[in-house]
Parts: structure tokens; sequence; C-alpha cells
């Protein structure tokens, strides 16, 4: 008996429904084509035990699986719920007319039980865009898949579930998520807050210029003077995710399967890669594709901390991300393209020692050896980066003072009126949401000067030699301060400040 059951493969971050054939005949075997990986060849002794297990079994005929379409490969475990309804059916030890209609997806252990599986919320979308009744998902990924309106979500537990839901037993509904209810779930008091931070009071109108644009940002200090500290705060401070936004971070997380049993995801992320990271692990990518941490950072933050300590051809991996703000994965077989529109949050120490320009630092580092530490980083990466700002340490009066400094939440909402605002001003343009996402059309277009504006740059450009690269970065920066202002129209002083960010191009600094 032939018999039709359908599964899905993720690739990237989309999905393919998989026609799974099974065909029982005369004869012993178990044959499984359409390039099967080695986790789906396994399949038949967790499928034997875990029939076995519930009083049905792998019947002692010919069976003949076909896995279309056949020349894309299938991975992992996941295909082992379709594989053995498939039998079942096949085998006429269940009866189910309408297993057609759904998308079966589930990795069995021994006893019958499900085990979550990768790219759930892409399986759903899928699911629903080929017009299937259903899908069947092990319970720890149902909140996610549920996400996805107009199609039935069934959390299951255990393969008997199934059997029984086909054959007309059982009380299997599907769940139903309040999206709008999860999307709301967001913390008016985030964990990390910048009214714990004691002065640096330039530091955190950086920090608030970087959120409101969508810059990037170097903070450049010795050990000790708040960096990271800073940093981590970042997010507590960006404006809420949309529901497109919430929708794209949980499909990535989803098929990394780092999504948990969390549903949507309406936090912004914040990544923190170690710096012995490789550049598969930041990019993506490996022998079964799966997207890096400049992807798990999209719409969120990217914290490299010890920006130098990185091997230099793993930061150099993410200058062609930063522009284009999605990384392409090419190789021989296949080419994957991952969203990473992230903002980038980098701290170094300004010398080896930490204590560069430092006279009260017990050790301090020359200016040659400043030098060659610096030059770990490239230009063309430093020119990606919009604002370089120094950090200095706390003074001991600041540490100890009792008075309470201005929280995130008062923070956020300026930032978030200052990206309304770019939102109105960018609503013509495709991709553009916020300023550090401008090109070079859109910074003549809406980063006019006047002729004393025009003057002090052209000062700056000639004194510090900056690149074009650079010129462009501090029009974007001095946009987005004249946001903050709610001002059409960038003038001297939002140049001069957005010149000051630029301290890596400030003579001293590189020699």
């Amino acid at each position: 008996m032939l018999v039709k059951v359908f599964g899905s493969a993720v690739f990237g971050v989309e999905a393919t429904t998989i026609t799974v054939e099974v065909n029982i005949d005369k004869g012993i075997g178990y044959h499984l084509v359409g390039l099967p990986d080695s986790a789906i060849k396994e399949s038949s002794y967790r499928i034997a035990a875990a029939l076995k297990n519930n009083n049905y079994n792998l019947p002692g005929k010919k069976i003949t699986i076909n896995m279309a379409p056949a020349d894309l490969r299938k991975e992992g475990s996941a295909y082992d719920l379709t594989l053995a309804v498939g039998i079942l059916v096949a085998s006429g030890q269940i009866k189910a007319e309408t297993v057609a209609n759904y998308i079966i997806m589930g990795e069995l252990s021994l006893d019958g039980s499900l085990q979550p599986i990768k790219g759930a919320l892409s399986i759903a979308i899928k699911a629903k865009e080929d017009g299937f009744t259903g899908i069947m998902l092990p319970i720890q990924n149902v909140k996610e898949a549920a996400i996805v309106e107009g199609i039935d979500v069934y959390g299951i537990e255990n393969v008997l579930q199934v059997i029984d839901f086909f054959e007309g037993r059982g009380n299997l509904e599907p769940t139903i998520i309040d999206v709008s209810e999860e999307f709301n779930k967001t913390l008016d008091f985030p964990e990390f807050d910048f009214s714990d931070v004691k002065g640096q009071e330039s530091i955190k109108r950086c920090m608030e210029i970087a959120a409101a644009g969508g810059h990037n940002i170097i903070l450049i200090g010795p050990p000790g003077s708040g960096k990271t500290m800073l940093a981590k705060r970042l997010p507590s401070i960006l404006p809420p995710m949309t529901i497109r936004e919430a929708l794209e971070t949980t499909k990535i997380h989803s098929v990394a399967g780092k999504t948990k049993e969390a549903g949507l995801m309406a936090q912004r992320p914040f990544r923190s890669p170690h710096h012995t990271a490789s550049s598969v692990s930041l990019v993506g990518g490996g022998s079964y594709p799966q997207p890096g941490e400049i992807s798990l950072a999209h719409n969120g933050v990217l914290f490299l901390d010890e920006l130098p300590e990185f091997k230099r051809e793993v930061l150099e991996v993410m200058r062609q991300p930063l522009e284009d703000r999605e990384v392409t994965i090419a190789r021989a077989k296949f080419t994957i393209t991952y969203p990473s529109s992230f903002m980038l949050v980098a701290s170094m120490n300004p010398s080896p020692s930490g204590f560069f320009n430092d006279p009260s630092a017990p050790m301090s580092s020359s200016p040659q050896e400043m030098h060659r530490y610096l030059s770990k980083i490239s230009g063309p990466l430093l020119d990606r980066i919009d604002i370089h700002i120094e950090v200095t340490p706390v003074p001991f009066e600041k540490l100890t003072e009792t008075r309470k400094a201005e929280s995130s939440v008062v923070i956020r909402e300026r930032v978030t009126k200052a990206r309304i605002l770019q939102t109105k001003r960018f609503e013509s343009f495709e991709n553009i949401h916020y300023n550090a996402q401008m090109s070079s059309k859109q910074i003549r277009e809406f980063c006019a000067l006047d002729a004393t504006s025009l003057q002090l740059l052209k000062t700056a450009m000639e004194r510090l030699n900056l690149s074009a690269r650079a010129y462009d970065r501090i029009l974007k920066v001095a946009r987005t301060i004249a946001d903050l202002e709610s001002n059409e129209i960038v003038v001297s002083h939002h140049i001069a400040e957005a010149i000051q960010y630029r301290s890596l191009d400030r003579e001293g600094w590189l020699g």
C-alpha cells in the first residue's frame, strides 16, 4: 500500500514542504531514499522501539520510503514522527484518511515521547502558505508555531496522541496564542538599567544617540571604567520591537533551536560572543548551515568585548554584513542568506596595558605599542563604526553619590520619539527604517548643510584626514542628534558634536 505524508525541511530561515512516500510490499527490508542524512537513516531503530513500546510494530515486510524532492538534502531527526505515521498508515495499523492535510514533525524517543525540533515557526509559515489544515509538532515547539494565524497547531507529547487523533479518539485540541498579548510582554523595568550607572553622563549621551539612530559604537577606555556595564544596558533604551521585527527575530532563533518554549520574542536580542569565536560561529554556516552570532543579534545588539583580542580574519568577515545588513554564505552545494541587521557595540582598551595617556597609572604603554595594538583592527572596519568614544574611570565622588541617575525608561522615550521621526522620513524607502541605514543618496537629501556647517566639516575632514566613509558617518550621527532635538535641519552644533565622536581618527590615537 502506498501512502503520502508530509514533513518540512528548513533551509536557511525558510522551510520547504517534503513529501514522504511510504510503500509497503511483499518481501523484507527497509529502504530509505531521497538524500537523507545519517540521523534520518538511524530513525528506523527509534521508530521500531517507539512503536513496540506503544503496542504497535514495524511490519516485517519490504518498506520503501522516498523523501521528495529527492535532490534536496534532508537533515536531522525531526522526520521520525513523519515516517512513523506513514508506516502505520501504509501497513493498515491505523486508518488516517485526512493524514495528507497535515504537516507532521517530531523526534521520537524510544518510549514514544517527542523531543523538540528546530525551525517550528518557519515550518508553520510554510504550511499555511501551502494550504495545509494543520501542523503537528512536539509540545515544546507549539507556542512559537501557534504565532501563525489561520492554521491549526497541535502540540504532541507522545506518538499515541497522533494515532488517537487520526483514529477519531482522544481530545487533542489546537493551541491558540494571543499574539498581541505575547508581543506586549515587555519589561517596563529592565534587568540592566542606566539608573545603576554612576557618572559617565557623556557616555550615556553617546549611547542614547547610537540607540536613536541605530549607529554602531566603540567604547575605548581602561579596565574598570564601565565599558561592559554600559554596553549591557544599551538594549534597555532601544525602542520596542515591531511585530514584523519580532517575527523575523523569532524565526532566526527558532531555526537555531534557541527559542526553547518562549514563543514570540518580544525583547531585542543581546549577543556577546567570546573573543575566541571562529568566523563560522560569528557569520554562520557549517556542514549543516546554522545562523551565526550576527544573525542571532538581528534587530538587537552584538557586543564584542575586547575587540583587538578577536582574530583579525574573524573581524574582517563582518565588513560586508555591516554594510549590507545580511550575510550570504556560499558553498559548492548551497547558498544561504541570513538577515543580520544589528547594532555593533565594541569595547577595547586603548593600549596593551590598558592605561595609555593615563599619568596616574602604574603601567603605561608607549605610542608605538599602542599603534601596534590598534592596528589589529583594520581601518575599513573602524570606518563602519559611526561613533568612537573614550570612557574614563569614574571619580570617587561620583561613585559615592546617592542621587539616582536617569532611568532607561526615560531615555527610551526620547529614543523612541526620534525613531518615529525617522520612520516617517523613510516610509517611502524600502528597507530603510533609521538613520544608520541611509545610503549616500538619502544622506544628500536629508542631511543638507548650510555654509557654516559645511566649512566646519571641511576643516575637520582635512585636519583629521578622514575617509569618505567617515564623512558619511558624521552626517548620519549629526542627523540623529538633530532628530533627538526634533529639528528638521542639521546645523553646525550637530556637526560639531558628531565630529567629537570620532576619537580614533584624532591625532595621537593612530600615531
